[in-house]
């Protein structure tokens, strides 16, 4: 089995990946995290500095804060990466895409191979239905901590013409809707794992595009499906489309 570092091992989608790894061919090797490993079976390291095991590939469910040490880690090991967290900056994505001149990356905002149909669905029925007005609204768990979420902007920008404002979330007493808008919504509560849908609003009639993730473990098979998909790669900057493209003989 190819080994697996983990790089949020202690979180809720760091333990789903542990205890899914085998399934997809990976034996958890180690994890970087500094909350409670209680229960993990393998060491889990509180920065890279520590790391003394050797390993295949990493995966990533973390903080944008991880980022920087995440990725001179695993440049100077030549180790590919799969990153799942969102919420990075302008200058984090850079940073991705200059590491990924030396080691193949996978980034994605959603590891669900469901939301990239969405994407391509939506982006066709923006192409299809000229002069529809579009609200982009997802949901999530009440304790995540970016806004609107990153499969939200994935989204906007499926839709997004030259000359269209995105506007998030609405409030006052002028909030007309003006020409050339997409809102943005976000809802917190619960334990939702991720729901988003894109609505085209026309004269008397109304086109919805929804994707419900009923459980995170969606997510962290997406991320393993994608981190065997990686293995052997050239290094260069991966999404989505490059493994369902190739899936569909692209």
């Amino acid at each position: 089995m190819n080994r697996l570092l983990i790089v949020g091992a202690c979180g809720r989608m760091g333990r789903l990946l542990a205890g899914m790894a085998p399934k997809h061919g990976f034996e958890p090797a180690c994890g970087v995290d500094r909350g409670d490993a209680a229960g993990l079976a393998f060491p889990v390291y509180p920065d890279f500095s520590r790391v003394d095991v050797p390993c295949d590939l990493l995966i990533d469910f973390s903080a944008p804060e991880m980022l920087p040490g995440l990725l001179a880690y695993a440049v100077r090991q030549h180790l590919p990466c799969v990153l799942g967290t969102t919420g990075y900056t302008g200058s984090d994505l850079d940073a991705i895409r200059l590491a990924a001149g030396s080691i193949p990356v996978f980034h994605s905002p959603n590891m669900s191979r469901g939301i990239y149909v969405l994407r391509q669905l939506a982006a066709r029925a923006r192409a299809l239905l000229p002069g529809f007005e579009i609200e982009i609204i997802e949901k999530h768990h009440s304790q995540k901590q970016d806004s609107p979420s990153g499969t939200a902007l994935a989204l906007l920008d499926a839709v997004k013409t030259p000359g269209d404002r995105a506007v998030f979330g609405r409030e006052g007493k002028q909030t007309r809707r003006q020409d050339h808008e997409i809102g943005v919504h976000a809802l917190r509560g619960g334990t939702v794992a991720g729901d988003h849908e894109v609505g085209f609003y026309g004269d008397y009639e109304i086109i919805t595009l929804a994707h419900h993730a009923q459980d995170r473990g969606v997510f962290a098979a997406g991320a393993l499906h994608a981190a065997a998909w990686l293995l052997g790669k050239e290094p260069g900057l991966y999404g989505m489309e490059d493994v369902m493209g190739e899936g569909l003989g692209e």
